[in-house]
């Protein structure tokens, strides 16, 4: 195993992506995946599971503050179960309460209202849904 991890902040619009390493417990952002109404090119999805390699891959579950499901879950459940089913990759959910709001508000910090592009916001949440994923489960 090479303890690599991909994770996808899953948006109707705009998937976001970070690759991550469970030896060091971080991760870095790498892009931003356009999509029609919750579906990506399936192609760019394949051509970054072939180029990384990853062990798993985490997709983050969008619950509302209370944990309860909202109606963005069940299609961040398809779109795991659809990776899984395409690829045959191993898939882990997890919970992504506030990523985005913790993606604006680091990336405004560093870089102001020009940092808060859309592909910057969702592939920086995905680095937080792997960080958080880390956390939790020990790098």
């Amino acid at each position: 195993m090479s303890g690599t991890l991909l994770a996808f902040d899953f948006g109707t619009k705009s998937i976001g992506v970070a690759i991550g390493q469970t030896i060091t417990g971080t991760a870095r952002p790498l892009t931003a995946l356009k999509a029609q109404d919750g579906t990506p090119d399936w192609n760019l999805i394949a051509r970054l599971l072939k180029e990384w390699q990853p062990d798993a891959v985490i997709v983050g579950l969008p619950l509302n503050m209370d944990g309860t499901e909202q109606p963005l879950t069940a299609r961040a459940r398809n779109f795991a179960n659809k990776i899984h089913g395409r690829f045959g990759a191993k898939v882990l959910l997890h919970d992504e309460r506030l990523s985005t709001v913790e993606a604006r508000a680091g990336l405004f910090e560093h870089g102001g209202f020009r940092a808060l592009n859309k592909g910057s916001v969702d592939s920086a949440s995905a680095v937080i849904i792997l960080e958080s994923y880390f956390d939790q489960h020990g790098s």
